[in-house]
């Protein structure tokens, strides 16, 4: 799950038979998959506390991808970039969500709340903290840091079954764990289709080691070529609370360029 929504974008990669991968090789290639070159999703997040209430929201997620990744194209920046809007309730209508992703430096995530009138630059300490009240953290919508964890497969020989039914697809088992013991959620097993790097299943555990939380894909389809995983799941066992994202319209290669994902953009997105 190195990547949330990256978590819910991929595309088919198909691996020689023979090939046999690293840990560090099958988590790089999570990351540098290729879904296109930009992409804009309308997405509907469902929000279930531990009483059985439901909160709904309605968002657009923007992405572009960075120099050096599968379908980027000529003038793309250094790293990836994502902006997310929120258009419904009118409680959280405008706030929105930046990430400026860069290889040799860290990450830059900028979150806009119209009730302050301002932009604030989320911290590194902070990147596992709720993204506005859901069960999703700023790290799993904003992306990892890839040197910030170190990996291991635990299974070469795991599989998934879709929901709706159908042959099991071959899936690797893969454990990242966070160098730094003392975040909030320290480890991660992940698992990887083989055949097209898509994470469908994450057990995310916290620092006593206790499986919190745990992320699943409901839907996986094709988009335009791309795999996609169109519903997704985040539940949270501790809090009793879980997180649920559709995707209700995706496009890939729209011509997006990287001043659509500025600062100033992210606070015109409010207006």
């Amino acid at each position: 799950m190195l990547h949330v929504l990256p978590l819910l974008f991929a595309a088919l990669a198909i691996l020689p038979s023979a090939q046999r991968l690293t840990a560090d090789d099958v988590a790089r290639r999570v990351q540098d998959r290729d879904t296109g070159r930009d992409s804009r999703a309308t997405m509907r997040m469902k929000l279930h506390d531990r009483h059985g209430r439901v909160r709904e929201r309605s968002l657009t997620l923007l992405s572009l991808r960075g120099r050096g990744t599968p379908g980027a194209g000529p003038a793309a920046p250094d790293g990836d970039r994502l902006l997310i809007r929120f258009s419904y309730p009118n409680d959280i209508r405008g706030t929105g969500f930046l990430v400026w992703e860069h290889p040799d430096k860290d990450d830059e995530r900028f979150l806009y709340l119209p009730s302050l009138g301002r932009v604030r630059r989320i911290a590194g300490t902070e990147t596992q903290e709720s993204f506005v009240g859901s069960d999703f953290t700023y790290e799993d919508i904003g992306g990892r840091e890839f040197d910030e964890y170190s990996y291991a497969i635990v299974d070469e020989n795991a599989s998934w079954t879709p929901a709706a039914g159908g042959p099991g697809r071959p899936a690797w088992r893969l454990e990242s764990r966070r160098k730094d013991a003392s975040a909030e959620f320290p480890r991660v097993v992940s698992l990887v289709l083989k055949d097209s790097f898509v994470v469908v299943e994450a057990e995310i555990y916290n620092r006593r080691n206790e499986k919190q939380k745990q992320y699943t894909v409901g839907r996986l389809e094709q988009v335009e070529g791309i795999w996609t995983a169109m519903d997704a799941r985040m539940t949270n066992a501790l809090e009793k609370t879980r997180t649920d994202l559709t995707i209700e319209k995706m496009d890939y290669n729209v011509g997006l360029k990287e001043s659509d994902f500025s600062r100033r953009e992210l606070e015109r997105g409010a207006s």
